[in-house]
């Protein structure tokens, strides 16, 4: 079993790279140790700024940073660097087109025990929201890798959403496919495509294999890029399916299950199930325990199936 979370990858990639540039700065809201980046700040002192429990200040003085020609990543628990600084984000970053990278970890049920207060089930329709706001969820510890580094490449604003704890290996140091703003097909299917984002990638190629074995054949894409959301993809996996499902951990409105929805409605009708958390407070548990009990897992996935199917 992996134990090395997301996060702590992110934490990787940006000591390498900012031991190579100067102007990567990392920022975090009272969050180095919640968000594993102790290394980097004790390493890089002089490229890292901590700017206290404030996180609308956290996204504005990023925008700023990066205005005088820094690369400013700003870290900050999910649940409130989506929703406190949320104005920041849309005028500071997205309006302005400012290089700020945000990164939100803990998201989703991360925090579990902790409850509704801490969780982040409207962080997707929240930044998605803001025009020139990519965002992003990557499903395990190699393609958040390739995704911090192709990042790094480029120069315009970003949500990244990663959860708290390590999660199973979906792909291997050595077979990670990865393309910028394009899913990555794990399978393809003739009767179910399964759409999966950032945790919920695992549990959906595990149901696509116990689905085959039932005789039913089911496709996975990982759309770690929910927003560009790539809409191609969506549609040749439609095509060749008689039903889709999403399955996000996050609100089952205005996330990546809203966002398929609309674009099989306009382009390739198909019978769909867009699994994801109540439009409720989520109840309080450790991760695990929250998915099983909503059916955020592969069992609830293979009964959705079934049900479109009938």
């Amino acid at each position: 079993m992996n134990k090395i979370a997301n996060k702590q990858v992110i934490c990787e990639v940006l000591m390498e790279k900012a031991k190579e540039d100067k102007d990567v700065v990392v920022l975090c809201s009272d969050s180095r140790g919640s968000s594993s980046l102790t290394p980097y700040a004790d390493t890089y002192p002089e490229q890292f700024v901590e700017v206290g429990i404030a996180e609308q200040s956290l996204v504005s003085i990023s925008a700023g940073l990066a205005r005088c020609g820094k690369k400013p990543y700003a870290a900050s628990p999910a649940c409130f660097l989506s929703t406190r600084s949320m104005e920041q984000a849309k005028v500071d970053c997205a309006y302005s087109h400012m290089n700020v990278k945000l990164i939100g970890v803990s998201g989703g049920i991360s925090y579990g025990a902790l409850g509704m207060t801490h969780h982040s089930a409207t962080d997707i329709a929240d930044m998605a929201s803001i025009p020139g706001m990519r965002v992003y969820l990557p499903s395990d510890r190699f393609q958040t890798r390739k995704l911090m580094e192709a990042l790094y490449e480029d120069t315009d604003p970003a949500y990244v959403r990663v959860g708290r704890n390590a999660v199973e290996d979906v792909y291997t140091e050595d077979n990670c496919p990865f393309e910028m703003d394009k899913a990555t097909v794990l399978g393809e299917g003739t009767d179910v495509a399964i759409i999966a984002c950032g945790e919920m990638v695992k549990p959906a190629v595990d149901a696509m294999e116990m689905l085959k074995k039932e005789g039913i054949s089911a496709g996975v894409l990982d759309m770690y890029c929910v927003k560009p959301l790539d809409t191609a993809a969506v549609i040749k996996a439609a095509e060749k399916a008689k039903a889709v499902i999403v399955i996000e951990e996050h609100t089952r409105i205005g996330g990546l299950g809203s966002m398929v929805a609309q674009v099989l409605a306009e382009n390739c009708p198909r019978k769909m199930r867009s699994l994801g958390l109540p439009d409720a407070p989520v109840i309080a548990g450790k991760s695990q325990e929250v998915f099983d009990y909503y059916h955020l897992n592969a069992d609830g996935i293979v009964a959705a199936a079934h049900e479109l199917l009938k």
